[in-house]
């Protein structure tokens, strides 16, 4: 079984090995970037695709279920974020932290760049069971890995939860 991520008409379809190192890459970058209420709720939802946590071949997402702001320039805000996420895992940003090598992650991270860049938040149509509200963003960090924790498992990053690399 695997797993989902949707967005702008498109699908990204992973194993459940391609999604732990494509969590694993996301988490390390968007602990580093994010700043605002906003960013650290996109880190939540990151955070919630822990398969070790929630279970394997049940998580992704759909683009249009964020909640991407009222305005505008909130809309393009947040999607530059996203975007300078994925570039920032793009460039390998701490991989070297990783102890297993990710040589597919790559493919994963410039195909749901495209997804991303494609998609007009204008089309949202958020729902809270999908992103995070306010209150659950994750302002919490795993001192040992320094990435953040969904709020649901404060106790436990990514990382902590030893999610099996792919072999």
């Amino acid at each position: 079984m695997g797993n989902t991520f949707h967005g702008g008409g498109r699908t990204l379809s992973m194993s459940n090995g391609s999604t732990d190192v494509f969590v694993d890459v996301l988490v390390l970058a968007v602990s580093d970037l994010a700043e605002s209420v906003w960013e650290y709720r996109f880190a939540t939802l990151l955070t919630l695709q822990d398969q070790s946590a929630v279970g394997r071949g049940v998580v992704g997402f759909d683009l249009e279920e964020i909640d991407w702001g009222r305005s505008p320039g909130e809309r393009a805000a947040a999607k530059g974020f996203v975007l300078r996420v994925l570039d920032l895992a793009l460039r390998r940003h701490r991989w070297d932290e990783l102890d297993y090598e990710a040589p597919y992650a790559e493919g994963c991270l410039r195909q749901y760049r495209e997804m991303v860049e494609a998609f007009d938040p204008a089309d949202a149509e958020p729902r809270d069971d999908t992103f995070p509200g306010p209150d659950e963003a994750a302002m919490a960090s795993c001192v040992r890995h320094r990435v953040l924790c969904a709020p649901a498992y404060w106790d436990t990053c990514v990382f902590c939860n030893g999610a099996e690399p792919p072999h």
